[in-house]
């Protein structure tokens, strides 16, 4: 099998960050306990289709709460009527670990919302920048990524 490529991109915070407009019927909130069942199915289906790894749940909730890096205000959930339909899980330090938007939610400017709202958290935080990284072939995410100001830094192998 050949070797998988991601991109790491990244964009300045300096650089204004556009408003963010939420699709109606969305309500925006941040990890507590009682939705990790539904923000790890999600990351497991949003894996499924644009590749990577999630942790087993508990594995997962633990570094929730024991990882410095892991900040529950910094996992962006999106919810509509019928539950959890949107992801941004991110760093301390200024990194989009991951982007997951349900199918049923994908096209309405959920991703983008998403996307501008981590910005603007770290912009508040005083960071410089943002960074995630992105499978090669995922173009449909690359393009919503670049479309928001960001660039590739560079091209990296993905450990297997």
């Amino acid at each position: 099998m050949g070797e998988i490529y991601c991109f790491l991109l990244r964009r300045d915070l300096s650089a204004d960050v556009p408003d963010v407009v939420w699709p109606q019927g969305i309500e925006i909130s941040t990890y507590r306990p009682e939705l990790a069942g539904a923000v790890h199915d999600l990351m497991q289906l949003g894996h499924r289709e644009g590749g990577g790894r999630v942790p087993a749940l508990e594995v997962w909730q633990q570094r929730f709460e024991r990882d410095p890096e892991y900040d529950p205000a910094l996992c962006f959930i999106a919810i509509d009527a019928e539950g959890v339909v949107g992801v941004a899980q991110c760093w301390t330090s200024a990194y989009i670990k991951n982007l997951v938007v349900h199918p049923r939610a994908q096209g309405r400017g959920l991703g983008r919302g998403l996307l501008l709202n981590a910005f603007k958290v770290f912009q508040q935080r005083r960071e410089g920048f943002v960074d995630l990284k992105v499978l090669e072939d995922n173009l449909r995410a690359q393009r919503l990524y670049e479309s928001a100001g960001m660039y590739v830094v560079r091209r990296e192998i993905v450990p297997t």
